[in-house]
């Protein structure tokens, strides 16, 4: 088995791959800066797992850091998901995320290089797809402009490590396109858990089941769908979680560079997304109908049949079990990690 440097480990993907890659036998190094991640996370991977993996807190953007990690580990290859992610603030603050994401990344690169370590999974997103496209989504389509700079931080990241593996046949380079990332582990043990108001539309939902917050805002509806709201291809956390465990194991094998599309296949929207979860857990959500967002296409889901053809990879869990999975993961920490406010409710 192999020893796996997971870079922003303690996040949400990151956990339960983490849980998946110890499952699997894989020895297991974190590299994280706990920026908008909780170290409580790494706790409870080793306990549901009952197999220990070390911690190492640093930044991605600081060579010694990173030098220092894979001087102390023998590393076989890197899962690379650290940086910000939060699309909105990504507009505001720019450079800081051209910093974390695009520096960041860099840095990795060249630490590993330095290293001699060329086998990289490298966390993409189906934002780098060209708008013009039309659903769903295959990896021969055109990328294209991101209307926000967090998905153009994976897009120039993407396009870099294209170029590394045309100048350097050593790198062997899986790029992982997420469609919409949801649900948490069966246990409810580790889930999501975003800093301040979420972005994304599950801990939203979930939030207000909890009382949390008020209300869901829904923004638009008057696209060109099956009810006038958005629809996303959602996949459960764990079954890309295990998307990553697929793509690693084909890269120890592999050269070059190759993106796959980790998604269902399938498109729900936001109504039906919220109307399932109150069915599905016996839990209102009030919910009011916004302006749309700048940047919102009316519809996105991916055609995921090259990643179930090359990587051996199949998405297990339907719609329902990842609204479940989130309601569970919400009710058993609706303070999320944050443990000590949990303590005084």
């Amino acid at each position: 088995m192999a020893k796996i440097l997971v870079a922003g480990g303690a996040g949400y993907i990151g956990s339960h791959t983490c849980v998946e890659l110890l499952n699997a036998g894989h020895e297991v190094v974190v590299f994280d800066n706990l920026s908008n991640s909780s170290e409580e996370s790494l706790h409870r991977v080793q306990k549901l797992t009952n197999k220990d993996l070390v911690f190492v807190k640093g930044d991605i953007r600081f060579e010694q850091e990173v030098d220092q990690v894979f001087q102390d580990h023998q590393i076989d290859a890197v899962i690379h998901f650290a940086g910000l992610k939060a699309v909105g603030e990504s507009q505001q603050i720019p450079l800081v995320y051209f910093d974390h994401n695009i520096a960041g990344s860099i840095q990795l690169m060249k630490s590993m290089e330095k290293a001699g370590v060329f086998r990289l999974v490298f966390s993409s997103s189906a934002t780098v797809y060209d708008e013009a496209n039309i659903s769903p989504l295959n990896e021969d389509m055109p990328t294209g402009m991101p209307s926000n700079n967090y998905g153009y931080t994976k897009l120039i990241i993407e396009q870099m490590l294209q170029k590394l593996a045309q100048a350097d046949s050593r790198w062997s380079i899986a790029l992982l396109r997420y469609f919409n990332p949801v649900g948490a582990h069966k246990s409810g043990q580790i889930g999501e858990d975003p800093q301040g108001i979420p972005n994304n539309l599950m801990p939203y939902v979930t939030q207000v089941a909890v009382g949390r917050r008020e209300k869901l805002s829904i923004y638009g509806n008057d696209y060109d769908t099956i009810d006038g709201t958005g629809v996303r291809d959602y996949i459960h956390v764990v079954d890309l979680a295990n998307a990553h465990l697929c793509a690693l194991n084909n890269r120890l094998a592999a050269q070059g560079c190759r993106a796959w599309n980790i998604g269902t296949g399938n498109g729900s929207s936001v109504l039906q997304v919220k109307n399932t979860f109150e069915q599905i857990n016996g839990v209102p959500v009030a919910f009011e109908f916004a302006p749309r967002r700048a940047g919102d296409v009316a519809t996105s889901f991916a055609d995921n049949t090259r990643a179930l053809s090359e990587l051996g990879w199949q998405p297990q869990y339907t719609l329902e079990d990842m609204l479940a999975d989130s309601c569970n993961w919400q009710k058993q920490n609706p303070n999320n990690y944050n443990l000590n406010i949990s303590k005084l409710r």
